[in-house]
């Protein structure tokens, strides 16, 4: 079993909406990303998924966050933009990208900020 990972970041503006505190006002982060495909087995490279592949995939769909306040996205229209619904939305757009008879989407990871994230692993994914 191998979890092949690759990080990157994007930065982006949010509000909590009914939020009782600060976070209810526009405010942004500089978000990171983590995302974890698992591979049963390698390729006669000795590959589970090339990281060059996995690191397009993943910035194809963290680039339509990018610099965007997130409020305003469709995704993000009847629920809140947190780091929670970010990760998720991240999951829902990549599994169907991530899916192959040796590996799979395993988790999103979603930094706030240095200190403060979580790891999103969907609804049929045990860690």
């Amino acid at each position: 079993m191998y979890d092949i990972f690759v990080k990157t970041h994007f930065a982006g503006a949010h509000h909590l909406r009914d939020y009782p505190g600060n976070c209810e006002k526009p405010h942004g982060h500089n978000w990171n990303i983590r995302v974890t495909v698992r591979a049963t087995e390698v390729d006669e490279l000795g590959m589970g998924i090339d990281f060059k592949v996995l690191k397009k995939k993943v910035n194809a769909i963290v680039d339509e966050l990018d610099h965007q306040d997130l409020n305003e996205l469709p995704a993000f229209q009847d629920r809140n933009p947190s780091s929670e619904h970010i990760a998720a939305f991240l999951f829902d757009q990549l599994k169907p990208e991530l899916l192959h008879d040796r590996y799979s989407l395993y988790s999103v990871e979603v930094w706030e900020t240095e200190n403060s994230g979580l790891i999103f692993y969907g609804p049929n994914v045990r860690p």
